[in-house]
């Protein structure tokens, strides 16, 4: 059985050129490249080049992309090193309800040292209001951090907007890009950010590999203490080859860009029209434009989305429920619960992300497999069973 695999936000595959970009460095170039010989150096280069590559993604200078192991960290590095770094000007936050949890989690360990958060709504699309934000910051905020794309339903953001009205009051803006560096055009001169965060693995580079860019003369306080490396902003060896690889995939994603976008954003569209279209009582969850161009979501009545998953699983595809970070739990999105979804329906999420090779017939073939799933596991439901007999009441 051919298996189809659509869950790029928990895992994507490695781009060969990628690979090809890193196998040097895992064998033969496997020098210090803070050592001072040839060899060091030699590594360096290749570190530093990928640096430029990764900058020119998103519209940056070079030296101020600090290379982390994770989106997490490069989001932690973010939030408690931005705000700490500012914590005689304020001690105050604001963030958005749908950002990933590791914004909300860094913001909530801030709370400990004596910061205040404010979690500032969004619509029924996910939307953030920019107008909510700027009612938000008070004289003591010293940050915002809206993201520019949530990867569970596919909103993109007005951070523009957003960073705009901070700038205006000297508040600082990051913005959590790794679901959209690489798939959309990411421009930080256009979105006035002070920050933004990105990873490889979403545009087909290695795991372990991430960045946070920094406006240039932006404090920041290291979250990990050491060494010289990343300009004193993050101790610790490089890890050179999958710096390497995320410097290959930035240049091919950069390439690719409007051509993966225009593929993608086609399929995802057959995809929605498919599942709305042929199977009834289905919510799609975000907006239809603008949304990412490779995520498709929603959620199905009476259904759980464990179930779902599993039972497509089973028949071969590979989905998401909910984000990828809490796919083991069995609690409901709290980005589907800010987005005013009632937590019966919010547990019926599935969550589609598509490849770069996906194709036409795989879409078809689950859009095929979706309603007899659908069928069986409402049969079993009791709720749906109550749902019948209230409807021919």
């Amino acid at each position: 059985m051919n298996r189809i695999y659509l869950d790029r936000i928990a895992a994507a595959p490695l781009l060969p050129e990628a690979l090809e970009e890193m196998l040097p460095y895992l064998r033969a170039s496997y020098a210090n490249p803070q050592s001072l010989h040839r060899d060091g150096q030699i590594v360096l280069e290749a570190v530093d080049a990928a640096r430029e590559s990764i900058a020119r993604l998103i519209g940056a200078e070079a030296p101020d992309v600090v290379f982390t192991a994770s989106g997490s960290e490069a989001n932690n590095l973010a939030i408690k090193g931005l705000a700490l770094a500012s914590r005689m000007k304020g001690t105050h936050l604001v963030v958005s309800a749908v950002e990933h949890p590791s914004v909300l989690n860094a913001a909530r360990a801030l709370e400990k040292l004596g910061f205040t958060t404010t979690v500032v709504p969004v619509d029924g699309t996910g939307r953030v209001d920019p107008a909510a934000v700027a009612a938000a910051l008070t004289p003591k905020t010293t940050l915002v951090s809206v993201m520019l794309a949530n990867s569970e339903v596919g909103t993109i953001e007005p951070v523009a907007e957003i960073a705009a009205l901070c700038r205006a009051r000297g508040v600082l803006v990051h913005t959590d890009a790794v679901a959209a560096a690489g798939s959309v055009p990411v421009d930080v001169a256009a979105l006035g950010a002070d920050a933004l965060s990105l990873a490889a693995a979403p545009f087909y580079g290695p795991k372990g590999a991430a960045a946070l860019w920094l406006r240039k003369g932006t404090r920041v306080l290291p979250l990990v203490d050491g060494g010289v490396q990343e300009g004193g902003r993050r101790a610790g060896t490089e890890n050179t080859a999958a710096i390497v690889g995320f410097g290959r995939a930035a240049e091919i994603a950069r390439e690719r860009l409007s051509a993966r976008a225009a593929r993608e954003s086609a399929l995802r569209d057959r995809l929605i029209d498919g599942v709305l279209g042929t199977y009834g009582h289905i919510v799609l969850t975000g907006p239809r434009a603008p949304r990412l161009p490779y995520q498709a979501s929603f959620c199905v009545e009476f259904v759980e989305g464990e179930a779902l998953l599993l039972s497509l699983d089973m028949k071969g595809i590979a989905v998401s429920s909910g984000s990828a970070c809490s796919s083991k739990s069995l609690k409901a999105s709290h980005v589907l619960l800010a987005m005013g979804l009632d937590h019966a329906l919010a547990q019926g999420s599935l969550v589609f992300s598509l490849l770069e090779g996906t194709t036409a017939e795989e879409i078809d073939a689950v859009i095929a497999a979706f309603g007899p799933i659908i069928d069986r596991l409402r049969k079993m439901s009791p709720t749906y069973t109550a749902f019948l007999k209230e409807k021919r009441a």
